[in-house]
């Protein structure tokens, strides 16, 4: 089954894009489930670079145009003991944002950290316009997360 995912693009280059989309030689990956574990199996090398690793017979080199994670969506979860935001990840899981890891880097774009400070992923567009309406100009040029009672300054990159 696993092979599945591989056998099934004939491609000499795989690419995750800036877009949170899959290429295969520069067409998209249309199908979501073969895009998702794609997602769910991206790694560093130890080298440098990413790789899609299964196992030692099933694995391919990757290149990552920008995060190897993109959030695609924020939630915020009624029901928490903490007031905070969900982050809803590119490879199907979803966990708690940490605010103070946001930073705004070249372009404006937003970024976080994600898997326990490990990784660091790129809010896509509709994410980032779900944050956004919890953002507030604290001093020019200068933004700050609201948070429950608490704010939280965001870095710039």
């Amino acid at each position: 089954m696993a092979s599945a995912g591989f056998f099934s693009i004939h491609a000499s280059k795989l690419k995750f894009g800036s877009d949170g989309r899959w290429y295969a030689d520069g067409e998209p990956v249309l199908h979501q489930r073969l895009a998702q574990f794609f997602s769910r199996y991206v790694r560093q090398k130890p080298g440098g670079g990413y790789e899609i690793w299964v196992d030692q017979v099933y694995h391919a080199d990757v290149e990552v145009e920008d995060t190897p994670h993109v959030v695609v969506a924020v939630s915020s979860d009624p029901r928490a003991t903490e007031p905070g935001f969900v982050l809803h990840l590119n490879d199907g899981t979803s966990e708690r944002l940490d605010p103070d890891s946001l930073e705004v880097g070249n372009g404006n774009v937003l970024y976080c950290r994600v898997k326990d400070g490990a990784e660091r992923a790129r809010l896509l567009r509709p994410a980032y316009y779900q944050l956004a309406y919890y953002i507030e100009e604290a001093a020019s040029g200068q933004f700050e997360l609201r948070c429950g009672g608490a704010t939280h300054p965001i870095a710039r990159g």
